[in-house]
């Protein structure tokens, strides 16, 4: 007797057999290997260190330029003040990266050789801490008894494997410290020069207009990025970001302008 076939009226209500086509196949492969690569990204720290690294370079230099602004000061000591954050700010940014995926790299590390030790004491406690992890995600009995020691007889990744299961932690599922670090470096520094750079053509009010025009557009950019990847809507997502930067920069003027016209 073969096993079962997958219910399609529970998992697909609207498919029909007859609606297979090559055409589908290979837009639902298409769609997978999309969905891989996302999550490939995700697991290497890769779209946070993206997104975190344009957003703090946007926010951080243009509340600094628009505070020093604010104080009436020259361009000249604002393009240096912005220099000094952009360079400042990225190597910070590249720093905090690598110590943080390292350390979760080293944590994760940790807890499949505890879980080795673990297993060396007692086979049958972990084969069955694997077998109710998987129960619990829906897989019948026999199943996750099968499963769990596929696992166990896996190999050398028979601990990274476990790992995942039991705790939702690999070694393998962080990333790369150095990718992380990098990324957060170059997109920090993109993301701090755009306020910037209209210090080195104008100043005054055109300076102030033209840095918050060329953050707002990045915002929207990036918040409509988001948006696209996720799915939850561009404008949506676009105009949240643009919030958060007038928000920040708005209290960041004023504060400047008080600051200017109190002790300078």
């Amino acid at each position: 007797m073969g096993v079962p076939g997958p219910d399609w009226a529970v998992l697909a209500p609207h498919w029909q057999p007859e609606q297979r086509s090559a055409e589908h196949d290979a837009a639902a492969d298409e769609e997978l290997a999309s969905l891989r690569t996302t999550a490939e990204r995700v697991a290497g720290g890769g779209i946070r260190a993206a997104v975190l690294g344009v957003n703090d370079g946007l926010v951080t230099n243009l509340c600094l330029i628009l505070g020093v602004a604010g104080a009436s000061v020259n361009a000249g000591t604002v393009r240096l003040s912005g220099l000094a954050s952009l360079v400042a700010g990225a190597l910070s940014m590249a720093a905090g990266e690598w110590v943080s995926v390292r350390s979760q790299a080293e944590v994760a590390q940790g807890m499949e050789r505890s879980l080795r030790q673990a297993w060396e004491l007692s086979p049958p406690v972990v084969l069955a801490q694997l077998t109710r992890s998987l129960s619990e995600r829906g897989l019948d009995r026999e199943t996750a008894v099968r499963a769990s020691r596929g696992v166990v007889t896996s190999g050398r990744d028979a601990a990274a494997t476990s790992t995942r299961i039991l705790f939702g932690v690999s070694a393998r599922d962080v990333g790369s410290p150095v990718v992380a670090a990098v990324s957060s470096l170059l997109l920090f520094a993109v993301g701090a020069l755009l306020p910037l750079l209209p210090w080195f053509f104008a100043d005054g009010d055109a300076a102030v207009i033209a840095s918050v025009v060329l953050t707002a557009i990045a915002s929207l950019a990036v918040g409509g990025a988001l948006g696209y990847g996720s799915g939850r809507g561009v404008l949506r997502t676009a105009g949240r970001q643009l919030l958060i930067v007038a928000v920040a920069s708005g209290v960041t003027y004023g504060l400047g302008a008080v600051a200017g016209s109190s002790v300078l």
